[in-house]
């Protein structure tokens, strides 16, 4: 993978169409084009799926939308989620979507294809002083216990509400290079070690 343009993917664990993560999961997408990667925005408002149920998924098997979730991230050589914090833990579409994507659609498919060796960033943006740090401890513990590479540094945007500038750039200079900091580790990991799925 040395050699090769990195395949990325970023997203928001929001649906709201005003949403401060989808801002950030876009100028992420930005920062990472601009280090190298072929980076891609995608909005999980486009893959609506029911909650996870198991007896479902026997019937009817995988949500067509959850199957293609899956084959964006299976192509991918690692992702970047930007995420809400709801009562300092990660949202529920976000789980449900992750949740989804894990499951097996056959006998002879890898377990967690979608996940296992890809390379994965986090983010988080909200209108509190903290920018929402509390809920990427369980999303980055969840990541990592299904075999992705999270990488270590993290950026979290505080009072986000007010953070952008008219253009939907970080107004902020020192957090904006915080964030490309970040988008740049992410990009250098992933060229080194992604393996699409």
């Amino acid at each position: 993978m040395a050699d090769q343009q990195p395949r990325l993917i970023t997203l928001a664990g929001s649906t709201r169409a005003t949403s401060v993560n989808k801002k950030l999961a876009r100028l992420a997408a930005d920062r990472a084009q601009g280090a190298g990667a072929d980076a891609a925005f995608l909005d999980l408002a486009d893959y609506p799926m029911p909650i996870y149920d198991g007896d479902l998924e026997d019937s009817q098997g995988m949500p067509e939308a959850a199957h293609e979730l899956k084959a964006r991230l299976r192509a991918s050589d690692g992702f970047l989620i930007v995420s809400p914090e709801y009562n300092s833990s990660l949202p529920p579409v976000l789980k449900n979507a992750l949740d989804w994507v894990s499951r097996r659609e056959s006998a002879d498919e890898p377990f967690l294809a979608a996940y296992r060796g890809k390379v994965a960033a986090l983010m988080a943006a909200s209108p509190s002083g903290m920018g929402g740090m509390r809920g990427l401890v369980p999303l980055r513990m969840m990541l990592g216990n299904i075999g992705v590479h999270v990488v270590p540094d993290q950026f979290t945007l505080p009072r986000a509400f007010d953070a952008f500038d008219e253009a939907d750039g970080l107004a902020d200079g020192e957090q904006a290079e915080r964030l490309t900091a970040v988008a740049e580790a992410w990009v250098a990991t992933a060229a080194r070690l992604g393996q699409p799925g």
